[in-house]
């Protein structure tokens, strides 16, 4: 197998094509994905999952009487009301998930690629302080994909793709204005890289290298997705050397 990433740090704004992006890598044949863009066998780590699970745990607090801790429910969804430590948190999570059930265990690294994915806005200190979050032990494996899409068309997307699932089933839920409003109208990801579209960020006394993937517009041709993912998994493998 052909030498692939250990950790990608997949970024960008919601709706912004990171799920899709898992998806297509995943729709690979393994030995072409580890070949053409550098992936092993696909683990994902998002922190929206444990996220979600804090709301969900609100509504079990207030069954009981309780106030909620975290959230407040909204038409969509929830609202997360606690300010920036719950998110402070995952991050940290992360470092404890990564290390316990994957540095913990090199073989794992032979033939799988480690996703830890995440959005975060200006509001909540944006990626400078979520990736200042992150360990070195975490970092000095990784390397960053960041998706960009606008703040309009990631407003599109999650409208849409709210409105196709709908379609299909009454629980269909959308990220709620508010919060899409906190995790995309501001980013800050463009100021840390400078604007390149490649290169490395200093973090904490690592180097770890980034690319960036435009993704307006939406494509949904897999040739035409092959040429713009296949691109810059390249460029981010020539600039990857894990310690």
């Amino acid at each position: 197998m052909a030498q692939t990433f250990d950790h990608i740090i997949l970024n960008g704004r919601p709706g912004g094509g990171k799920s899709e992006l898992i998806d297509f890598l995943k729709g690979c044949e393994l030995a072409r994905r580890a070949d053409r863009y550098h992936i092993g066998k696909v683990v994902e780590l998002d922190d929206f999952v444990w996220l979600w699970d804090k709301f969900v745990e609100d509504d079990l607090w207030e069954k009981l009487g309780e106030q909620r801790r975290y959230s407040r429910c909204v038409e969509h969804g929830y609202v997360q009301t606690e300010g920036d430590q719950l998110l402070d948190m995952l991050c940290l999570k992360f470092n404890r998930v990564v290390e316990r059930d994957y540095l913990a265990k090199p073989a794992f690294y032979d033939d799988h690629t480690l996703f830890i994915e995440f959005a975060r806005g200006v509001p909540d200190g944006g990626y400078q302080r979520a990736y200042d979050l992150l360990s070195q032990e975490v970092l000095s494996r990784a390397a960053i994909v960041y998706i960009v899409v606008s703040h309009a068309e990631s407003v599109r997307r999650n409208e849409a793709r709210y409105e196709a699932a709908l379609a299909h089933s009454i629980l269909a839920h959308k990220l709620p204005d508010e919060s899409l409003k906190r995790f995309s109208a501001e980013q800050d990801f463009e100021a840390l890289s400078n604007g390149a579209p490649s290169g490395h960020l200093e973090i904490k006394g690592v180097r770890v290298p980034f690319v960036t993937i435009p993704n307006e517009p939406e494509l949904s041709d897999p040739e035409a997705l092959d040429a713009r993912y296949a691109e810059a998994f390249q460029t981010l493998r020539e600039l990857y050397q894990p310690s």
